[in-house]
């Protein structure tokens, strides 16, 4: 009878998982691609390189397709024609699509999140405007001035730590205040080596439980405990006039002290998880290029580390452009919440939607020659204005586009500057990874030589 009972228990089960994935949620469904094992779906193909997978399927499934992977149904858009939808459409949800990962990275409640993102975004976006940036660059030039100098005035290393060193303490100060920067070399070390560790299992991280992740999610915790002190210096320090409150003072204004923290830990990974990897590209593609390196450095030896001559070196600015183009994010998401139609499709609510700016900015149509590095592409833009070309959407679009683009661009553009009168290249391999959180990361050794110029 335990046998039958047994038997009869397998077999519900199968034949609900059956049900459950084995045909499409709507005849106007999209096609699906589910895999074989129940739940699982197809995660363990897609996972082994998710973005060579998306360009195989929308190769064979056309462009709208589903991926069921580890419980979730993925729904990939990759016409630009559908792109509007995806960032405009009120069918869609961008709270809603994250708030599971926010949790996991950051502890932050779901309630917590719904009612405090809008304020902290807005928050946000009021602190990165242009009329700002005069204020944080004159901070951010003493930081990266005052770490280059620790660098020495000549040696050798890998460019990526290189750049971490310099970055990671230099843009700390700027977001969090001077207070909270690492104060010595140990202390530095320690934290580049608990958020490297954070930074590489974010993406595993904002999917899986902290169990199946012990030395992330212990990372993550000595993380926070990090910033629930310097959250409190940050709320007992007097702010100077002239350099006005830190980002984290302002946010200070709009969250409980329980989730500052939480919210200060998501600000530096994604000031720092971005900024430092797109900062490495851009100066290896550059290094890498003999002419663009030529015209780059005729454009810096001119000018001076003051925000009015950065303006003035556009060649520098379509060089970061364009690294951003080639190594952006593998995947951006909304959260489908009500019937959404796109080309004969009906994708149901429930779907994350799906879209690749790694993928788009690799569309012929849009960028000729869309594997090269070839920045005077960006000369027919207006990066002034931060008026893009079309096509590009590293930094999404609506009103969820990424708050802190300026200020990234603007750390790159300084760090980029002094890190080519610094950094001569010696001998360098490098392999891209395809990631779909974030920018993608280097792979390999790229050995550098730098003299003080």
């Amino acid at each position: 009878m335990e046998w039958i009972t047994l038997i009869l228990t397998v077999s519900i089960v199968i034949i609900s998982f059956h049900l459950l994935f084995g045909k499409r949620s709507h005849p106007n469904a999209p096609p699906c691609i589910r895999g074989w094992i129940p739940w699982f779906g197809a995660a363990f193909e897609f996972g082994k390189a998710p973005l060579h997978f998306i360009q195989q399927a929308r190769a064979k499934y056309g462009p709208v397709f589903t991926v069921v992977a580890a419980g979730k149904r993925l729904t990939f858009v990759t016409l630009n024609e559908d792109f509007r939808a995806f960032f405009t459409s009120k069918d869609v949800d961008f709270e809603q699509a994250v708030q599971e990962a926010v949790h996991n990275t950051a502890s932050i409640s779901k309630d917590c999140f719904y009612k405090t993102h809008p304020t902290c975004a807005t928050v946000i976006k009021g602190r990165l405007t242009p009329g700002n940036t005069a204020m944080l660059s004159v901070h951010l030039c003493e930081e990266f001035n005052d770490h280059l100098e620790n660098l020495g005035s000549e040696g050798s290393g890998q460019l990526n730590e290189i750049i971490k060193s310099v970055m990671y303490p230099a843009v700390m100060s700027n977001l969090l205040g001077r207070c909270n920067s690492p104060s010595n070399a140990l202390t530095r070390q320690e934290f580049l080596e608990k958020f490297t560790t954070y930074d590489e299992g974010f993406e595993y991280g904002s999917q899986l439980p902290d169990m199946f992740l012990k030395q992330w999610a212990n990372s993550k915790q000595w993380l926070l405990s990090l910033l629930r002190n310097m959250a409190i210096r940050a709320q007992e320090t007097h702010y100077n006039e002239n350099d006005g409150k830190t980002l984290l003072q302002h946010l200070a204004t709009a969250i409980s002290d329980k989730y500052l923290p939480n919210y200060g830990l998501l600000l530096l990974w994604a000031s720092l998880a971005n900024a430092i990897p797109i900062t490495f590209w851009a100066i290896a593609f550059i290094l890498a290029n003999p002419e663009a390196y030529k015209i780059a450095m005729d454009q810096i030896n001119k000018t001076k580390v003051t925000l009015d001559d950065l303006q003035h070196m556009p060649y520098v600015k379509w060089c970061i452009m364009e690294a951003i183009r080639l190594r952006a994010p593998g995947a951006i998401t909304r959260k489908v919440v009500r019937p959404l139609k796109l080309q004969n499709y009906i994708i149901p609510p429930g779907d994350l939607l799906m879209l690749s700016p790694y993928w788009a900015h690799r569309n012929p149509k849009y960028f000729p020659d869309p594997e090269d590095f070839k920045p005077e592409r960006w000369e027919m833009a207006d990066l002034e204005k931060n008026v893009h070309l079309e096509g590009f959407v590293a930094f999404g679009g609506g009103k969820n586009q990424c708050p802190g683009r300026l200020e990234k661009l603007l750390s790159l553009y300084i760090l980029f500057m002094w890190s080519l009168h610094l950094i001569n290249i010696c001998m360098w391999f490098l392999q891209s990874p395809l990631h779909l959180v974030g920018t993608q990361q280097p792979d390999g050794p790229c050995t550098v030589r730098y003299k003080h110029r």
